[in-house]
């Protein structure tokens, strides 16, 4: 990659007077900018509010941003200052954007005051007139782990504060800037808010994130039960009208639109069959025995709370109409609705100072945990597992706490054990699992920082001993080696040694809903300087949808502890059962500090050339071009049946 050099840009001489902004002008940035403004808007609001009363407040407050008449921004757009005009993706420079910004701000922080008795309350402290949404709650795509904990430690913070890392971080603007923004719009400590916020790690990316976007929501409906008794007597005493109106409306014998389908809102036998808790289906202890099938349908009912009736009812209550208290997340592909029908209980029981129940439906786990003492702060998590068989069928997540995981593995399992993958001479560790609830695993999905290890599950059945990897889902995903289409287990001493250098690499697909990761050793290439030889691996994650799968090339050096990524792609056929081939390259310094381009292609590789800043080529599955440090060059293979492949980027 070319250096790049950074552009100055000549400092501005600040405006003596602030600019004055025209309805015209605001309108075009409310326009341009709705979306950022209405992010900023949830962002500082107060997460008490409730995620739709939080939606509709953020759209109804930038709406409301839009002057009646000619008006002048308290803070200038120079006002930041020269080395940071144009920081904030150009909207720095535009007085009207600024000014919205500015009202934006001030009401939701007044959204977020108590009601006093003594004084009449702000409009912005009110729920919104409009936008209004009936019959429906309306709340943003639920996010990862990192998007969650992030909502929790903004929610700790003060208003000011909130709106202090909210404009440093999604507005980027530097903290001379936001102490001013925060004293115009009525803050009496500004200086204390900055210094509040910057007790929260910036982490500028994840504010972009849809779990924070009010203009990418999800609908679900509200307590419909509640809406029914509210609407019982209004419906009765129009009952007689409407009938009578319908049969006058419609022709001899005729029926409306919808024939014998039952009216909106109606007690459907089969939706209350769903959320019976005595209807709910029970596989006996044995049944895995003498089953053709290994997948999560054989699984027993197993915990200590599997007759508590109360809390399966509640279970089933929230899987079909989730509160808005209630912190929802699904892998990607996988619906969220109510089940279809009674769905199957794999477990009940108390884990650690939670609650949790399981079930199973067909196509998804959901998981429902509530705390020990008391029913607020529920979650629900689902994970696809359609066609889940063997190892994919093994274990689930059970609980999260404290960056430990526990799982609850299938019945045919008769081990369980942790193991550091970046460690393969290292003993497994003893899981002692109990009715199918193993100890707790330090699991590495929630882990930040440096990658020193990467602990894993390995499950020992009848068939022999598999690993499995947690991404952050419900359900861990199973580890394989080997070419595609000829995959086997990575419990070996062998397959051990080839994951080792690249188990870090799993950090890259956490959240993904990844089904499998292979991990395919396609060349050795000697090195130029006669150092030893290097290994090309393929990591393939496939995914429970069998779309977006994600590959990386990997290189390792002999006696390097870790792999590099020497190129990337999302959803290609490359290293797959589908098209088992794959070419990659890396620039690499031999110890002498030469440069070279290394590449390489599986084994049927006939050839390879360069293009772009490299010229070379070479016979076989193997190049080494001696270059210079940064150049950038393409690469071509032809396989042996003539056929022209791409490297891999």
């Amino acid at each position: 990659m070319p250096d790049v050099q950074p552009q100055h840009v000549a400092p501005r001489r600040a405006r003596t007077s602030a600019p004055v902004v025209d309805v015209e002008q605001a309108e075009a940035a409310l326009a341009e900018h709705y979306p950022r403004l209405v992010r900023l808007a949830y962002l500082v609001l107060p997460p008490g509010l409730g995620r739709n009363r939080r939606v509709l407040t953020a759209h109804a407050l930038a709406q409301r941003a839009l002057p009646r008449r000619r008006s002048s921004p308290l803070i200038p757009a120079q006002a930041t200052g020269p080395s940071h005009a144009r920081r904030a993706e150009g909207r720095g420079g535009d007085p009207g954007y600024s000014l919205l910004r500015l009202k934006v701000v001030r009401t939701a922080l007044e959204a977020g005051r108590p009601l006093k008795w003594t004084a009449w309350p702000k409009r912005s402290q009110l729920p919104p007139l409009l936008p209004q949404v009936w019959g429906l709650r309306l709340f943003p795509r639920s996010g990862g782990a990192d998007e969650l904990a992030l909502d929790q430690r903004l929610s700790a913070l003060s208003g000011p504060a909130r709106a202090a890392y909210v404009l440093r971080g999604l507005e980027r603007l530097p903290e001379d800037a936001v102490r001013r923004l925060l004293k115009s719009v009525g803050v009496t400590d500004p200086a204390a808010a900055v210094r509040e916020a910057a007790r929260v790690p910036a982490q500028d990316r994840l504010l972009d994130s849809p779990e924070f976007d009010p203009c990418s929501l999800q609908a679900r409906p509200t307590d419909l039960m509640r809406r029914r008794q509210h609407a019982k007597a209004a419906l009765a005493a129009a009952a007689a009208a409407a009938v009578c109106g319908a049969l006058l409306a419609l022709p001899s014998g005729g029926w409306g639109q919808d024939g014998a389908a039952a009216p909106p809102y109606a007690q459907n036998p089969a939706d209350q069959a769903a959320l019976d808790p005595a209807k709910v289906t029970k596989v006996t202890p044995t049944a895995w025995r003498t089953s053709a099938r290994t997948d999560f349908s054989v699984w027993p009912a197993r915990g200590n709370l599997t007759g508590d009736r109360a809390l399966l009812r509640r279970a089933l209550a929230v899987w079909a109409r989730p509160g808005d208290s209630v912190q929802v997340s699904t892998t990607p592909g996988t619906p969220s609705g109510a089940p279809a029908g009674p769905p199957q209980l794999l477990y009940a029981g108390r884990v650690d100072a939670a609650r949790v129940v399981i079930f199973y439906d067909g196509l998804r786990i959901a998981r429902y945990a509530e705390p020990a003492n008391d029913t607020n702060g529920a979650a629900l998590d689902f994970a696809r597992v359609d066609a889940a068989t063997g190892a994919e069928a093994g274990a689930v997540v059970l609980a999260r706490a404290d960056g430990n995981v526990r799982y609850l593995t299938a019945p045919w399992v008769t081990g369980a054990a942790e193991r550091d993958l970046l460690d393969p001479s290292a003993r497994a560790t003893d899981l002692r699992p109990a009715d199918g609830v193993t100890a707790p695993l330090a699991g590495p999905a929630e882990r930040t920082g440096s990658c020193t290890s990467w602990n894993v599950l390995q499950l020992t059945d009848g068939s022999g001993t598999r690993l499995l990897t947690d991404l952050g889902e419900l359900t861990p995903a199973h580890l394989t080696v080997g070419r595609p289409g000829a995959m086997r287990e990575a419990s070996g001493a062998a397959e051990l040694r080839t994951w080792s250098p690249f188990a870090c690499s799993l950090a890259a697909v956490r959240s993904q809903g990844v089904r499998t990761v292979n991990a395919w050793e396609y060349a050795r290439q000697p090195l130029p300087d006669a150092s030893g030889a290097a290994t090309w691996v393929c990591t393939r994650a496939d995914t429970w949808r069998g779309g977006g799968p994600r590959v990386l090339a990997q290189f390792h050096t002999p006696g390097g502890r870790y792999g590099a990524v020497a190129a990337k792609a999302e959803g290609v056929a490359a290293c797959g059962a589908k098209d088992p081939h794959v070419l990659a390259g890396v620039l690499w310094k031999s110890a002498g500090g030469v440069w070279y381009l290394l590449a390489a292609g599986s084994e049927d590789t006939a050839s390879i050339r360069t293009t772009g800043g490299v010229s070379g080529s070479a016979k076989g599955s193997l190049l080494a071009v001696r270059t210079e440090q940064g150049v950038q060059a393409g690469l071509q293979g032809t396989l042996g049946d003539g056929r022209t492949i791409g490297g891999l980027r």
